[in-house]
Formats: C-alpha cells, sequence, structure tokens
C-alpha cells in the first residue's frame, strides 16, 4: 500500500499525510531512549572503548546505566517535544509527497509507479523534501539531547530564543548539507528495499500464510532499515557534529569537544583524530534505531492505511443501504 497503486487507489494524498503523522507520533515515543544513546554516542570524540579512560560512554548498557544514574529515566526523552514535532510533521510530509510523486510517475511518464527504482529517486526527493521542511525541529531535538546537566535551555521557546539570539536564523540548518546528501540513498533504499522484500515475500510465502500482513511490514521495514542506514551512517554523524556547533560549552562535561568549520573540515577533524571507525560511532544504537523505527513506521502507516480503507468502504456501504 506504500505508494501510489492505480488498482487500489483507496487513500488519498490528504489521508496518506495523516497516517504519516500518526505513525510518526506512535513510532518516535517508543524508539526515543535508542536516539538519545545513539546522539550520545555520536558527539563523543574519545573513543567508544572501556580501555579509554577518557570516554564516558564505551557501550548500550553502560551508556543507559550511565545516563539512568546521573540524569533519570526522563533522560532518554529529551527533547521528546521538538523530537515529536519533527516525527509528526516529517511523517506527513513524507509520505504525503511519496505518494504524489509516484502518482506523478504514473501518470506522466512510461514507468511503472510500483517499480524498485522509481520508489528509489521517489522516496529520495520525498525525503529531501521533508528534511528542509523540518531540518529546524531536528537541530533543536539534537541540542536537547546533547545537553546535561545544569541544562543550557530550561524549554522549547528559550531554546529557540537563545540560539537565534547568539548564532542567528542559519543555526538552524547547520548540518542541513550532510543531512541531504545522505537523506536521498537513505530514504530511497529503505523505499526501494521495502517494495522489494515485500515482492520477494509475496513471492515466497505461500497463499495460505499471508494473513500475518502486519508482522510482514513490521519484518521488511526493519531489514530495510538496517540496510539503508548502515549504507548512508557516516552523513548522519557529520550532521550531528554540526549541529551541535556553536553549543561547546554544553558538551564540556561529557568529554573533549571540537570546532568544524564545514562538512569537509568535520570529515577531516574525524579521520585525523579518531579514524575510519569515528566515521561509525553509535552505528551499533543506530543500527538497532533504525531496524525498529523503520518496522514500526511502515508497520503503523500500513495500519493506518488500512483503518482509513476500512472506514471509507464502510461508509460507502451505508450510503449504498440508505
Amino acid at each position: 500500500m506504500v505508494g501510489y497503486d492505480p488498482e487500489a487507489k483507496c487513500v488519498s494524498t490528504a489521508e496518506a499525510a495523516a497516517a504519516g503523522s500518526a505513525s510518526g507520533l506512535v513510532t518516535r515515543v517508543l524508539v526515543s531512549p535508542l536516539d538519545v544513546i545513539k546522539i550520545r554516542f555520536q558527539l563523543q570524540i574519545e573513543q567508544l572503548s572501556s580501555r579509554n579512560p577518557g570516554a564516558k560512554y564505551h557501550g548500550i548498557l553502560q551508556a543507559v546505566q550511565r545516563i539512568f544514574q546521573e540524569e533519570g529515566l526522563v533522560a532518554f526523552w529529551k527533547g521528546h517535544v521538538p523530537a515529536q514535532l519533527l516525527s509528526v510533521g516529517y511523517g506527513a510530509v513524507q509520505f504525503m509527497a511519496f505518494e504524489s510523486l509516484t502518482k506523478l510517475v504514473h501518470n506522466v511518464t512510461s514507468y511503472n509507479a510500483r517499480d524498485s527504482f522509481v520508489h528509489f529517486v521517489c522516496g529520495g526527493l520525498a525525503a529531501c523534501t521533508a528534511t528542509v521542511a523540518v531540518q529546524p525541529v531536528d537541530t533543536l531535538r539534537t541540542r536537547f539531547a546533547a545537553q546535561g546537566e545544569p541544562k543550557i535551555y530550561r524549554n522549547l521557546r528559550h531554546a529557540v530564543v537563545t540560539m537565534y539570539q547568539t548564532e542567528g536564523p542559519r543555526a538552524f540548518y547547520r548540518g542541513l548539507t550532510p543531512t541531504i546528501v545522505a537523506i536521498f540513498p537513505y530514504a530511497g533504499l529503505q523505499f526501494s528495499f521495502y517494495n522489494i522484500l515485500q515482492q520477494f515475500s509475496e513471492w515466497a510465502i505461500p497463499a495460505e500464510g499471508k494473513k500475518g500482513g502486519n508482522v510482514k511490514n513490521l519484518v521488511c521495514g526493519s531489514c530495510a532499515g538496517i540496510v539503508s542506514k548502515t549504507l548512508t551512517y557516516p552523513f548522519d554523524l557529520f550532521k550531528k557534529r554540526l549541529q551541535v556547533g556553536g553549543f561547546e560549552h554544553a558538551r564540556a562535561a561529557f568529554g573533549q569537544v571540537r570546532m568544524y568549520r564545514g562538512l569537509l573540515d568535520c570529515i577531516r577533524q574525524i579521520m585525523r583524530e579518531e579514524g575510519p571507525g569515528g566515521f561509525f560511532k553509535g552505528l551499533s544504537p543506530s543500527l538497532l534505531k533504525a531496524a525498529v523505527s523503520t518496522g514500526l513506521v511502515f508497520f503503523w502507516y500500513e495500519l493506518f492505511c488500512s483503518l482509513l480503507c476500512a472506514l471509507k468502504s464502510t461508509d460507502g456501504t451505508r450510503r449504498k443501504e440508505g
């Protein structure tokens, strides 16, 4: 049901946006702790190893324990308000754009709207559109998740005002370049691999075993998330490092801090000081998060679309009977 299907024609663009928003909202609540851990790992200069005495975090379980001891349970949902705004807005724009683009491909070109390559291109373009729309919220989310105690920003309004006054409006779009560079192939691979895996499951699973459609959507989404995240992960790390630029004083409690003049300078410094492994810091919680979040996003999106279709079908039946 993801993407335009000329045979189904069940979900409108507005309904796709609503389903995308609801999917993002539910998923964000569940994966927020993994996101906080991933961001902490990405921003740590020191090697993620218990053999490094200067490293604050060196493993997922150790990070969970330390964050809980130092900051309490609520720390795993730090920045949750901007994160929810991000998820709801991103989900709405991404799925609305994806459905519109695949429909455009069907109506204007000779390509099959269900083709995996079409899903790759349309998924990438839809994600770029959504990214530009929600980038300021993503920066705010990263700042909240990255700050320790005492807090620099008291609430969302205080963060917006402080950043605007001290760093200017461009601060809200820090890290946009690596985000756009990474998000096109990342989202494109998500949608195309999800489509490929769905087609494979249709071929591989016998007819009597196709009742568990929701579980299939979850598994296909999770696998698509793992593959796409692994292939594009370094750019996510570059984005996070650039987003906390000008925020170094709040990072002092977490260890060493660095200032980067741009994307290329960020890549050079990481390579020089942290080696190739520095580009993949936080990969383990990120892959776990990608598997869970991508699986849940597609699972909930398909489920909400199915519910909307069922409601429309019920209303149509009632009108005919009336």
